[in-house]
């Protein structure tokens, strides 16, 4: 009970940090696609979708290879080895962006904002730099550090934001505002808001970044990018099940339908499902540290078991909130555009409560340095929601999509649970979590077959419907014990 406790207070405190920025960071949406078309938003989509890949690619699965080998090695070396690498590999990749910008913007059909290109280049190299600083504020448990500099770099993507997009079009008229803006540019914009954040967040870092000794270590190196690399390759394949969609949409889309619209509609609709993405995120910062640190205690498995129990119950209760109060979320998305695309919601709260799922499991191969086997089931993975958004894109659109990731996650916990029971038994409750899902879908169907035209009787039918379910599962579990202590 003591280590749940624990964890809840440090995905407490991380929620706070992580949650803060990123629902800051979300309250751009309403605005972005207040001022931009759908076509439009879906330029932003389809930019912000190669981030996730790229991200991946240039941190190269060194934070978690940082939180691995600071257990047993000194910690200020790894810091130092894994930062340098970083460095070296991010000055390389912008001047590989910088050299190849014109033939690169042309494949990606955006030869005309060759710009794009190079204010991502930057950006990433930017945000992969502070990879490392921000990791070593979570394993030395200094959140509000980290809460800082995160809140710093959204408070300034945020104002710029505001500046270009509310404030300059509306009073373009002002000499010095013509000196700052053209209404030409549009998105860019939010690129351009998002390099000058990045640019901000390092500068502010450096006094902690050289707050540690930086030594460079080869030999450590070497061993710690032979446990990362696996970790880089499978969150690049897991990340092609979390972005390619958005990618193949552009692509597999007919012209006739639009496929830029309907890239900024399914783009704009995944971000309703903010509660449940924000819940895994700030899970993720505190459980990742948590679990290497609690490693050799007695009862580790057990309590990896239990965390994924109430790690379940807490995204079914998201997933019931957003779904049964969707009427009201759904002006978070400003033009009725954009509200085409609410019932693929549900789907992709379910996708991304299954992609927490297999974030907990997959830690026994963390923990048990296999982590080839990350790599054997994401790439598995990879291979199906590729070719499902391939065959099934045209058929149905951004609905296939939405349901490729859910089926797509379903088969990655199977396999990563069955590998796990062979090499890294852990005690999971499976009864009660099946219990627990089934009756949270059945009251979901039950909400969806008996709405009301009334929204707001509708809204209380579904608020009585989510407290008896909440109150079904604290009669159960005692939540409230488990997380207080008491």
């Amino acid at each position: 009970m003591g280590n749940i406790k624990k964890l809840a207070g440090q995905t407490a405190v991380y929620g706070l940090c992580s949650m803060i920025p990123r629902f800051l960071n979300y309250l751009l949406v309403p605005l972005h696609t207040q001022v931009f078309p759908a076509a439009g938003y879906g330029v932003v989509t389809e930019w912000y979708t190669y981030v996730t890949f790229l991200l991946i690619l240039l941190t190269y699965g060194l934070e978690t290879g940082f939180f691995r080998f600071s257990q047993h090695t000194d910690k200020n070396l790894v810091y130092g080895t894994t930062f340098l690498s970083i460095v070296a590999t991010s000055a390389l990749f912008i001047v590989g962006i910088t050299a190849f910008a014109r033939p690169l913007s042309e494949w990606m059909n955006y030869a005309d904002h060759r710009e794009y290109l190079l204010w991502f280049g930057w950006i990433l190299g930017l945000d992969a730099l502070s990879a490392i600083p921000f990791a070593r504020f979570r394993i030395d448990n200094r959140p509000l550090r980290f809460a800082f500099f995160k809140l710093t770099n959204v408070g300034v993507n945020i104002l710029l934001n505001l500046f270009f997009l509310w404030f300059c079009p509306r009073y373009a008229h002002l000499e010095w505002v013509q000196t700052v803006y053209n209404e030409e540019i549009g998105v860019g914009y939010i690129f351009i808001s998002n390099l000058i954040a990045s640019g901000a967040t390092i500068l502010l870092l450096l006094p902690e970044i050289f707050r540690h000794k930086i030594r460079f270590d080869f030999g450590l190196w070497k061993r710690i990018i032979a446990y990362s690399l696996p970790l880089m390759a499978a969150g690049l394949a897991g990340n092609i099940n979390e972005a390619i969609d958005r990618v193949l949409l552009k692509y597999r889309l007919p012209d006739c339908s639009l496929p830029m619209e309907q890239v900024g509609i399914y783009g704009a609709n995944i971000k309703i499902a903010i509660l449940m993405t924000l819940f895994i995120q700030m899970f993720r910062y505190a459980a990742e540290p948590f679990f290497f640190n609690n490693e050799k205690e007695k009862g580790s498995r057990q309590t990896i078991a239990d965390v994924m129990k109430y790690f379940v119950i807490f995204c079914l209760i998201i997933f019931l909130g957003v779904t049964f109060y969707i009427d009201i979320i759904k002006h978070f998305l400003r033009s009725e555009e954009y509200w085409a695309g609410l019932d693929i919601v549900p789907v992709m709260l379910l996708a991304n409560m299954c992609l927490g799922i297999y974030f907990n499991l997959s830690i026994w191969f963390k923990l048990s340095n296999q982590t080839r086997y990350g790599l054997l089931i994401a790439a598995t993975g990879a291979g199906i929601s590729i070719a499902g958004n391939w065959l099934l894109i045209p058929l149905w659109g951004y609905h296939a999509s939405a349901w490729m990731h859910l089926i797509c996650y379903v088969v990655m916990i199977v396999i990563t649970w069955r590998l796990g029971k062979a090499h890294y038994p852990i005690p999971y409750d499976l009864k009660k979590i099946f219990l627990y899902v089934a009756i949270a879908v059945g009251f979901f169907f039950l909400a969806t077959f008996t709405t009301l035209e009334n929204v707001a009787l509708n809204l209380l039918k579904n608020t009585v419907l989510l407290a008896v379910y909440i109150m079904y599962i604290e009669r159960k579990e005692h939540l409230l014990k488990q997380i207080l202590g008491k």
